[in-house]
């Protein structure tokens, strides 16, 4: 017993009935955050792109919000695998031997050509608001205001043409970023559901649909993420706004309704589309009823009832999706419907992550996972709720640290 606490995932693996010894829940909190975070970079970008690729103009300043917010998110879509890897220094390695015979080192090269057309994407929007910085605070005191010159210079990379032909070149371009950057962010992410439903070992995970799955909750999850941070954002300038004039505060909540309302119309269409995809996979899995179908039918419909059907289909994606398609919606209810959406992917994520590890491969037992709550080392803190939660708050530390400098929320044209 003493040898066994040494073994990744013994400390949270409770084991019943019959398991084999080496058998525990190796992949733990940080493995369902990793489907998480990348989804809500896919989620994200993909909402930018409904306005540059496809024009739809009544989410423009969400489009832009949604662009800078992907890149926030985007350097914590790898955190969760950092943390989880014994030996994190050694991460690296994909990204200097890139080859598609290995689905991680695929990921390495969609990594950072996705990360390349997000940066090149935001550069191109901001570019004349770069370069009007630079002239605005060229010939202001202070060290403070020289340092931001300094910076928008170098953003700027020597293309101080801002014509409206140049600006003109600058938007064509972001449509063809776009346009090559939505089957990245879709690839991005449906690479984690191809690693899931390729792994014929394991029944719960192997299904053909489970890339498209993932891919259809990413954009529903990065969608809401966007909704949710915009009205924090909102309210809170609509506060400090009412300390100073009422009819100011009136201008930004009347704003900030009608861009929850337009962008609610697409949400409840990529709601619908994923519970849709989610159902096809559960109804199949019970029509073909394969061998192992007995030991999932255990866990699916007894072990994980309440996370399945209660926390993630009623709560995560019922209610929500009632609460949009109410008539006359209001900031109140779409922040909780938003807040449900989130907790329903994730729960998806983690019925998928966790749930696939309930059983035992002898089809004879379970393995239940207890989340380590308070950490007493440095393993039960990366694969714990404070590990979690560190993923979690990192974007918006970011999101907050570049928005200094790229505003999201101002206007570009």
């Amino acid at each position: 017993m003493t040898e066994q606490l040494f073994v990744h995932g013994a400390e949270w693996t409770v084991k019943e009935l019959f398991c084999y010894p080496n058998e525990f829940i190796y992949w733990s909190i940080q493995i369902v955050m990793y489907p998480y975070m990348t989804g809500l970079v896919a989620g994200a970008f993909v909402l930018s792109s409904l306005y540059h690729v496809f024009g739809q103009n009544d989410i423009k300043d969400m489009a832009r919000f949604s662009l800078v917010f992907s890149l926030a998110l985007l350097p914590v879509a790898t955190m969760p695998l950092l943390m989880h890897l014994q030996q994190p220094l050694r991460a690296m390695e994909p990204l200097f031997t890139p080859h598609f015979t290995s689905a991680i080192a695929a990921f390495g090269i969609v990594f950072s050509t996705y990360a390349f057309i997000v940066l090149s994407e935001i550069w191109f929007v901001y570019r004349k608001y770069f370069v009007e910085q630079v002239a605005a605070l060229k010939d202001q005191a202070g060290i403070g205001n020289a340092i931001k010159c300094r910076l928008y210079r170098i953003l700027t990379i020597g293309a101080y043409d801002i014509s409206d032909e140049a600006v003109a070149k600058d938007h064509r371009a972001v449509k063809i970023l776009a346009g090559i950057g939505i089957p990245v962010a879709c690839f991005l992410h449906g690479y984690a559901g191809f690693i899931f439903g390729s792994v014929k070992a394991n029944a719960l995970w192997m299904s053909p649909l489970m890339p498209v799955i993932f891919i259809m909750s990413a954009v529903v999850s990065g969608i809401a993420l966007c909704m949710l941070t915009y009205i924090i954002i909102m309210e809170w300038q609509k506060f400090w706004a009412g300390r100073k004039s009422s009819a100011t505060a009136e201008q930004i909540a009347g704003a900030e309704i009608d861009m929850i309302t337009k962008t609610s119309k697409y949400l409840l269409g990529f709601l619908i589309a994923a519970i849709t995809l989610e159902l096809l996979d559960l109804i199949f899995r019970g029509y073909t009823a394969m061998k192992s179908w007995d030991i999932l039918r255990s866990v699916m419909y007894g072990k994980d009832f309440l996370n399945i059907f209660v926390l993630q289909y009623g709560l995560g994606n019922l209610v929500p999706f009632i609460l949009l398609l109410m008539p006359r919606l209001t900031i109140r209810r779409a922040f909780v419907a938003l807040c449900l959406v989130l907790f329903g992917v994730f729960m998806m994520r983690w019925n998928v992550v966790i749930g696939g590890q309930a059983f035992s491969l002898s089809f004879a037992g379970y393995m239940h996972y207890h989340l380590p709550i308070i950490p007493h080392n440095l393993e039960t803190y990366k694969e714990g709720l404070f590990g979690a939660l560190t993923v979690a708050a990192t974007p918006f530390v970011l999101f907050w640290a570049i928005n200094k400098v790229v505003p999201s929320l101002k206007s570009t044209n």
